[in-house]
């Protein structure tokens, strides 16, 4: 499948639910590092014969123990019918309360998720009309309230301007012009989400990528043009400035090393969404614009390498590509590369990859860092046990387009999917979502807070519609981590090495030790032109 003909349409009712069997919720532990199953019932286990994929993380800049995990939640793998689901932790990861999804029984898709200074936390959501709107939450994800509807399209995204500027809470989407529900790739708000400014193109109406704004409230997108295969980083320097309609005055060709390209790993969905974000440290690296994607070389016949430029000139120019991915194989998959700039500058990136798989179809979740701007990156380690990405399909041929990371001062908070549950009467394993805590010196794993076991009633509101009261009245009970040996030491730059065997094992009953992490320090019109009509959907 090429990367750009992927789209998110509605072609399956709801799904009747006939089971409602459960089993212990995941815990699986690599080495030094701990996945914890984020989709879980309302008594901490594992829903049997659902699925969940494509997870989107935000982070309380004032609190690290909350954390929210937005997905694409199928009830049932007999139907593609997907819903805006969540879930959210006060332990910083450790257990996860799954209250159920933004509006039951509405199509959702290409879930987002931001938060700004303050630890408000904001969820994008597609729905079936391609149109999309902003929920909010002011209470760590625990219930969201719908904002007014926006446009929007396919693969859309989103930012938050939390810089102290003109632009301060400013949020700017784009997304694709191949299936938009209005005219128009980019649009703005200036109040926080509640109302959106009517569409406007962006040169080259760049696709599947991200935004991010620097110290002095430029706006960046990164993506790929439509039509070629080039990437592109945009700027908007006016887009800070409410009363101005945004200009994109400066167009940037970037060399990532390669192409986007499909492959058999996720047959029908991308291998790559191009990451952009920018350095605000405030230190000498301050406003670095980079680029990461997953690209095939010219050289490889298949496979993909993760590949990252830098710009240290505000976007004008931008390095060669530097490869992230270590291992001296050729035709490996290195896919849905993705990465997050700590605010002390550090890069920390993430990737699936099939190099310990000679079928080069099993993939594990690995992780290497950067003290230098992306110049140097440190050993490559795995973090998780290997999975096959093409099993636990809900009547949907791929495990997403994407998995996200957010990184402090000492490590990132990394949502993915995998498939490490059995079900036994489908014969494979399940699509999950799963949070694990990475760092430079290992995944150490944090330390619960007291109240471990969250009873709030979790409600997610639309407005102007009837609010929606899911109640989450989860009681956690605590759960084993599964033993396995590391013999991982790090080095002096804190390059981990560990070698270990993966074990993944459902569990009920805990003596975990957990070993605390430092929580970081807060830190304070153009005329749109005519877009092809997308084919009727059914």
């Amino acid at each position: 499948m090429k990367p750009k003909e992927h789209s998110e349409t509605y072609d399956m009712p709801p799904a009747y639910i006939f089971r409602l069997e459960k089993s212990p919720r995941m815990i699986s532990q690599f080495g030094l590092f701990t996945s914890y199953q984020a989709n879980v019932d309302a008594q901490g286990n594992n829903i049997v014969g659902d699925a969940a994929n494509e997870p989107s993380i935000a982070v309380d800049p004032t609190d690290s123990n909350k954390i929210t995990i937005g997905w694409r939640q199928f009830d049932s793998y007999t139907s593609n019918f997907r819903q805006g689901g969540w879930g959210y932790t006060t332990d910083g990861g450790v257990h996860w309360t799954f209250p159920g999804v933004l509006q039951p029984g509405v199509f959702r898709s290409d879930p987002v998720l931001d938060s700004n200074e303050s630890g408000t936390f904001f969820y994008l959501s597609l729905l079936q009309s391609f149109c999309d709107n902003i929920w909010r939450s002011i209470n760590g994800g625990q219930s969201w309230t719908s904002l007014p509807g926006t446009s929007g399209g396919d693969k859309q995204w989103f930012t938050v301007d939390r810089t102290a500027g003109p632009g301060h809470g400013f949020q700017y989407q784009f997304w694709t012009a191949n299936f938009p529900c209005s005219s128009g790739e980019f649009s703005r708000s200036t109040d926080g989400g509640m109302t959106w400014q009517s569409p406007i193109n962006i040169p080259h109406g760049v696709i599947h990528g991200t935004a991010d704004v620097d110290t002095n409230g430029n706006l960046f997108i990164g993506g790929e043009d439509l039509v070629g295969t080039q990437f592109w980083c945009i700027r908007s320097s006016n887009a800070q400035i409410g009363s101005q309609t945004p200009v994109f005055e400066q167009v940037t060709q970037v060399n990532l090393g390669g192409v986007r390209a499909g492959g058999n790993v996720n047959p029908g969905g991308l291998t790559a969404q191009i990451f952009m974000a920018v350095d605000r440290s405030g230190g000498p690296t301050n406003n670095n614009v980079y680029m990461l994607c997953s690209v095939r070389p010219p050289s490889y016949s298949n496979g993909t390498d993760v590949m990252i430029a830098r710009s240290t000139n505000g976007g004008g120019s931008f390095s060669a590509p530097v490869k992230i991915n270590d291992d001296a194989t050729t035709n490996k998959w290195h896919w849905f590369g993705t990465f997050s700039v700590a605010p002390n500058g550090r890069l920390d990136a993430v990737w699936y990859d099939t190099r310990n798989d000679a079928g080069n179809f099993l993939s594990q979740l690995f992780y290497s860092y950067s003290t230098d701007a992306g110049s140097t990156w440190s050993q490559n380690v795995p973090v998780s046990g290997s999975f096959n990405t093409t099993e636990g399909w809900p009547q949907q041929n791929k495990i997403g387009d994407y998995i996200t990371i957010v990184s402090d001062n000492t490590g990132g908070n990394v949502a993915y999917s995998a498939t490490f549950n059995f079900n036994p009467s489908r014969g494979q394993h399940e699509q999950d979502v799963y949070y694990v805590r990475v760092s430079p010196s290992g995944g150490s794993t944090p330390t619960p807070t007291p109240t471990a076991s969250p009873t709030p009633t979790a409600t997610a509101t639309a407005s102007p519609t009837p609010t929606l009261t899911p109640t989450a009245t989860a009681t956690f009970t605590p759960t084993a981590t599964a033993t396995a040996t590391p013999t991982a030491t790090p080095t002096a730059t804190a390059t981990v090495t560990p070698s270990s065997t993966a074990t993944a094992t459902p569990t009920a009953t805990s003596t975990a030790t957990t070993t605390p992490r430092p929580t970081p320090t807060p830190r304070a019109q153009a005329t749109p032109r005519a877009r092809p009509t997308p084919p009727p959907r059914p």
